[in-house]
């Protein structure tokens, strides 16, 4: 088990750095295709372990059904430990098969949709790393590993989304593609600060960072609807609004469309928008103690769903449509979680990158067309 899961994430950044330091002259040498293929099949094979570890965990009984994989120690300073271990639970698995089976499949499509693109090694380099990031984010084991594959997704947000930086782009103040790129970084900037300083609260409360003790400990030592743990919950929320693209900060996601169509299909059914959900998700445990905070995730929710529809209706736009559809969707995602259905949103989750990862895909196919 631990050998797969650490192959797991690491066949991507095998694929930035062989993409990303031999790219250009692997493509010049053997043609664009075998780049494209190099890019592909480092996420197949991390979508092939990912499915011989759900195998594995179906043979089990389900309270055993939770394993922590520890790399390596990776910094202690005082009270502070942290090692890069990696949690692989029903959650994880459900996140894992999900991310790497749906980026699988639209790396696949890249290879033909960015065909003669000058920067075609560049691109497929920075799909492997979101997806690493991303790997990084779901299977991480406390919060400052999940920061940094929070961060890491923001980053590669940036970089793809403002991938043919020196187009025009008609969007909301932003006439450059680039422009559109550093409008999703800036917005996620909001969102992330609130995160960060949920979990210096979290920190300064538990004395770590680590899943087991906080999630362990928290209904010993506080009550329910504690000042505390609502602070917490409403920071980590307003994370996740910036990364899933909630009222107020969804305003970044339309513009996202300047980015090539396999990235918005990354963007919108596999990793960056799913990041937020599965955070929250993730701190179930701390969101039970906080009932007002989950009353404000579900109303947000509810309102986002509904508000995203209606822009929807109005666009004229083929991928600005998918987009607040992607919004809207998420909306109904966090409206679970806010009622307490963490099974029922994550459900959502599923079935919805896939379906939206092909209403892109199918979109893409159409503009290559016209």
């Amino acid at each position: 088990m631990q050998n797969l899961v650490v192959y797991i994430v690491v066949f991507p950044i095998i694929g930035v750095l062989i993409n990303g330091l031999f790219g250009s002259l692997i493509q010049k040498k053997f043609g664009e295709k075998v780049v494209g293929v190099i890019g592909s099949a480092t996420i197949g094979l991390s979508f092939l372990f990912a499915i011989l570890i759900f195998v594995k965990m179906l043979g089990q009984p389900a309270d055993a059904r939770s394993h922590v994989v520890d790399v390596y120690r990776w910094m202690a300073a005082g009270s502070l430990s942290v090692s890069v271990s990696y949690l692989v639970d029903q959650l994880s698995i459900v996140m894992l098969l999900v991310v790497t089976g749906v980026s699988f499949f639209i790396h696949i499509y890249s290879i033909g949709y960015m065909h003669g693109d000058r920067g075609f090694f560049r691109f497929f380099t920075y799909m492997n790393l979101f997806v690493f990031a991303m790997l990084n984010l779901i299977l991480a084991d406390n919060y400052l590993l999940m920061f940094l594959g929070w961060e890491g997704v923001g980053l590669c947000s940036y970089l793809l989304i403002g991938f043919w930086y020196d187009r025009k782009f008609e969007g909301v103040n932003i006439s450059w593609t680039g422009d559109a790129g550093m409008k999703a970084f800036i917005v996620n900037r909001i969102g992330d600060f609130a995160f960060l300083i949920g979990m210096f609260l979290v920190f300064a409360n538990f004395g770590t960072f680590n899943y087991d003790t906080i999630f362990g400990t928290a209904a010993a030592h506080f009550a329910t609807g504690d000042s505390t743990m609502t602070w917490i919950a409403i920071l980590f929320f307003i994370g996740a609004t910036g990364k899933s693209a909630q009222i107020p900060l969804y305003i970044w996601l339309p513009d996202a469309m300047a980015g090539p169509t396999p990235v918005s299909a990354l963007i919108h059914a596999a990793t960056m928008v799913t990041a937020g959900v599965y955070m929250i998700a993730r701190s179930s445990v701390i969101y039970a103690l906080a009932p007002a905070a989950m009353t404000t995730v579900a109303i947000v929710g509810a309102l986002t769903a509904l508000y995203a529809a209606t822009m929807a209706l109005v666009q004229n736009d083929i991928k600005k449509v998918l987009a607040y559809s992607t919004i809207s969707q998420l909306g109904y995602m966090f409206l679970a979680l806010g009622v307490g259905a963490f099974g029922a949103g994550i459900f959502h989750l599923m079935t919805h990158a896939f379906f939206k990862a092909l209403l892109f895909l199918g979109a893409g196919a159409i503009i290559h067309a016209l």
